[in-house]
């Protein structure tokens, strides 16, 4: 994302590099004796010509600059981005024009005056009909943005049913909330619009923010937009670099393509909140099965917990750390395909929290480094992986206490229960991993995510065998 005010500066300077600087530098004595003298200039029409054209070549790349980073946010940002570079193409044929009459009459000779005219004519005359053009067309998005009424809510698809849709991606919002929840209950209804997305229904709620079913109504396309709320951050200062850091690690997310991990679409502001479009799932996460008695088979368990280190793996080799692996993550599909979902985003709301709010994230999932505060990479998210797989495999998780405080030092400090004491049946082989992947020092531990995959293989083949 771009930082609006920086950008206004320094397009300001370039407008008055080309309004100001170029005529008072070329009426300095210095600028008289310049030797240069291409196509029949003086030293002072050269140094004219070459300020002001600094400055029109700086302008052109800051508006491209704005019309790439600009987020499209349905609202005032998508006015400024549509109307950027129409703008700024129609300044810069204007200011040419001027310099070149007062700089350049030999240029304009050279070229032909008749042919001059009419080139600068059909210029302004096209860039003015795009001006007009993306006005109409974006107008709406200006007027959103001045808009104070209230955002409508479809009666009769209001979250206020009480319907969970179960088989939606983001159906585990609401299984751990932190500080912060009661906020979210405000809000009566969803906003009609996020960004370029038609908001259907709220999905569920949780810490971070609202999930809501979307549509993209450009190719037709159902989203889920799950939205982070920044209404808590007071310093103006505080909240452009959390926005700057979200779109950032949004941007770093969705580059992210791999078969087992959620695709994110887009991502963009909307008043007090930021948001991401990401893939749309239908199927049931794994927190579903782990409890008994719905516990999946061993033989069935494993292959997809090496699926989910291999989708791991990928994302740790581009550089993106998952930092909330845990049950409701994770996904199997109604086509029986695993998605490993939310990467980034307990890093993205990490940053829209206040000091006096609770740890980030599910501590009970979360790796000793973590905890303490260290910079993490992927062995904490293999840590969490063993977590998951300790669960899924027994019913329980390995660490639990009465306080966060206590539930903290036990997973800084205490062993994890050996498996045989909460169920028989399982090979050793599989404590030899799980011991692996639970070291409480990363050195210890596997070394990448797909090492843990390759050890999880490895022991249905020993089983096989």
């Amino acid at each position: 994302m771009i930082n609006a005010s920086s950008w206004t500066l320094q397009y300001l300077i370039a407008a008055l590099l080309i309004l100001l600087i170029g005529p008072v530098f070329s009426k300095l004595p210095a600028a008289q004796a310049v030797p240069l003298t291409p196509f029949g200039l003086n030293g002072s029409q050269t140094i004219r010509l070459l300020v002001e054209g600094s400055g029109l070549t700086i302008l052109c790349l800051l508006s491209v600059r704005a019309y790439r980073l600009v987020p499209d946010n349905g609202r005032g940002y998508s006015f400024i981005r549509k109307l950027v570079l129409p703008l700024t193409i129609l300044l810069v044929l204007i200011a040419a024009d001027n310099t070149l009459r007062v700089a350049g009459l030999s240029l304009i000779d050279h070229i032909g005056s008749q042919r001059y005219a009419l080139a600068y004519t059909a210029g302004i005359t096209l860039t003015g009909l795009w001006v007009t053009t993306a006005w109409l067309l974006n107008f709406d998005a200006l007027q959103r943005f001045f808009s104070v009424s209230a955002p409508e809510t479809d009666g009769e698809e209001s979250a206020s049913s009480g319907k969970e849709r179960r088989e939606s991606h983001p159906d585990e919002l609401n299984g751990e909330t932190e500080a912060g929840t009661v906020a979210l209950n405000a809000h009566n209804g969803p906003p009609s619009t996020l960004g370029r997305y038609k908001v259907l229904k709220e999905l569920g709620r949780g810490a971070m923010g609202v999930v809501y079913l979307g549509k993209d109504p450009t190719i037709q396309r159902f989203v889920a937009i799950k939205t982070i709320r920044l209404d808590q951050v007071d310093a103006e200062d505080k909240l452009q670099e959390i926005k700057t850091r979200f779109f950032r690690e949004a941007e770093s997310t969705g580059r992210l393509s791999h078969p087992n991990i959620v695709t994110i679409y887009d991502a963009g502001e909307e008043d007090d909140l930021v948001y991401i479009a990401m893939e749309m799932l239908q199927g049931t996460t794994l927190k579903e099965w782990s409890r008994a008695p719905n516990l999946i088979p061993m033989d069935k368990l494993i292959p997809i917990l090496a699926t989910v280190a291999d989708a791991m793996d990928y994302a740790h080799r581009q550089g993106v750390v998952h930092r909330d692996i845990k049950p409701a993550n994770i996904m199997l599909t109604t086509d029986h395909v695993v998605k490993v979902m939310d990467f980034g985003i307990a890093t993205m709301a990490s940053w829209s929290r206040t000091k006096t709010e609770t740890v980030l994230g599910t501590p009970t999932y979360m790796s000793p480094e973590q905890i303490a505060g260290k910079k993490v990479d992927g062995r904490s998210d293999v840590y969490s992986l063993g977590v998951v797989m300790f669960e899924l495999l027994t019913g329980q998780q390995p660490f639990t206490a009465n306080s966060l405080s206590a539930l903290l030092f036990a997973i800084v400090n205490t062993p994890a229960p050996r498996l045989a004491a909460v169920r028989h049946d399982l090979p050793p082989a599989i404590q030899e991993v799980l011991d692996c992947a639970l070291q409480k020092d990363p050195v210890h531990r596997y070394r990448s995510a797909g090492e843990f995959a390759q050890a999880l293989r490895a022991i249905i083949e020993r089983l096989a065998a």
